[in-house]
């Protein structure tokens, strides 16, 4: 049993008929919750529904609510263990992340302290909105801010179009839920390391070498990894993405530079996550002006230095874990890897199978333990894959 004080807001989308089976769902858990309604949203579900679900009045209005106060906002931000924001429409979330309050709900966010009372947002609109750079700058903005976003699905829309902006299912918020209050400070006090992206190596002034590596997977560790109270350095080749909020952010651009700031941090560091697709080779030589066509082009590569074997050469007490990107012999390779490195822990995935390669928000892995056991994870987000990795960890920690 949760056993949490929650407040839930709900805006005016028609995704607002999963809010009542989510309030279902978390009082079935033991919560006590809390319902806050834009007018808007009252156009859709009628507030009976949620105080009945409840067992609680609804909060409405900032002036003619059911309990008079002056401070009723402050009463509602100061009240709860994590606050959910489902669905949050594109209005919604553009207050939010430009702090305008002109009701109750938006009123109440603006009193919270994220640091003691996490937010979740469950976007939910038209595809186009989604997309709207505008949209995409506030949630970008929200995230740095330390807001948690239930990203939204694909698939078909009320609107009749198909296409990302469905909201999470109740199922999949009341499990965000579960694992943000359960996350909450169970990494407190500990130093964690997270390698992420591709490297790149130059060519000549305009060209290099590198791979498809988005990123994704070790921004997502990142950002659970803070989430679950650890001090987080996130070193990073170049990637198009945001650093997660609150982490420490060093970015770097060839394997030497990611070295040289890997081997800095790893003697204060607990857990070391490598999961950067670093360069094993370089060109020799960097030609000093650009490499004109129709040139005949012979290249001699050098080794980079391999981070990941000189980190388990050296550790101590650090926690060691890799990932293995293959694409046959998956467990073959990764027990190789494993005992050449020293690792601890080592995350394999068959980057030619759908949903687990690169660019996807999604993986399918395999978890290969030092004491030889195998754990499979089917498709799942990659923060979801995330969490499951640090709880695997601390377990692993714990002995």
């Amino acid at each position: 049993m949760l056993d949490k004080k929650i407040v839930i807001g709900i805006t005016g989308g028609i995704a607002a008929y999963k809010s009542a089976e989510l309030v279902r769902l978390l009082v079935k858990e033991g919560c006590s919750v809390q319902a806050v309604m834009t007018t808007a949203a009252q156009s859709f579900v009628a507030p009976l529904t949620f105080s009945t679900l409840t067992g609680r009045p609804v909060y409405h209005n900032l002036f003619a609510g059911p309990i008079q106060s002056s401070t009723v906002h402050i009463d509602l931000a100061r009240w709860p263990d994590l606050v959910v924001v489902a669905p949050a429409t594109a209005n919604l979330i553009g207050k939010a992340a430009h702090g305008l309050a002109d009701d109750l709900l938006s009123t109440a966010l603006l009193a919270i302290r994220l640091e003691s009372c996490p937010v979740i947002l469950a976007p939910a609109m038209n595809t186009a909105m989604l997309c709207n750079p505008a949209v995409q700058d506030n949630l970008a903005l929200l995230r740095r801010r330390g807001f948690i976003i239930a990203d939204p699905l694909a698939g078909d829309l009320a609107c009749g179009e198909a296409g990302e902006g469905r909201m999470v299912e109740p199922e999949q918020l009341l499990a965000l839920i579960k694992r943000t209050l359960a996350a909450t400070g169970d990494y407190k006090g500990e130093t964690v390391l997270v390698t992420a992206g591709p490297t790149r190596e130059a060519l000549d002034p305009v060209r290099f070498l590198s791979n498809h590596s988005s990123g994704r997977m070790g921004y997502a560790l990142a950002r659970a990894a803070r989430e679950r109270g650890a001090r987080v350095i996130l070193v990073s080749g170049p990637t198009s993405l945001e650093p997660p909020a609150g982490v420490e952010f060093y970015p770097v651009t060839t394997a030497r530079e990611m070295f040289r700031a890997v081997m800095g941090f790893f003697p204060i560091v607990d857990i070391v996550i490598k999961t950067a697709a670093v360069a094993d080779f370089r060109p020799e030589l960097i030609a000093e002006q650009k490499i004109k066509k129709g040139e005949e082009l012979q290249l001699k590569l050098v080794r980079n230095p391999d981070i990941l074997e000189e980190l388990g050469a050296h550790k101590d007490k650090q926690f060691l874990v890799g990932f293995a990107a293959e694409t046959a012999d998956l467990l073959t390779h990764a027990r190789v890897k494993m005992e050449r490195k020293n690792l601890d822990l080592i995350v394999v995935n068959d980057v030619t199978r759908e949903g687990a390669g690169f660019e996807t928000e999604t993986n399918i892995v395999q978890l290969l333990y030092r004491a030889g056991g195998v754990e499979e994870f089917p498709l799942m987000s990659k923060l979801e894959l995330s969490h499951r990795i640090l709880d695997r960890i601390r377990a692993c920690r714990k002995g």
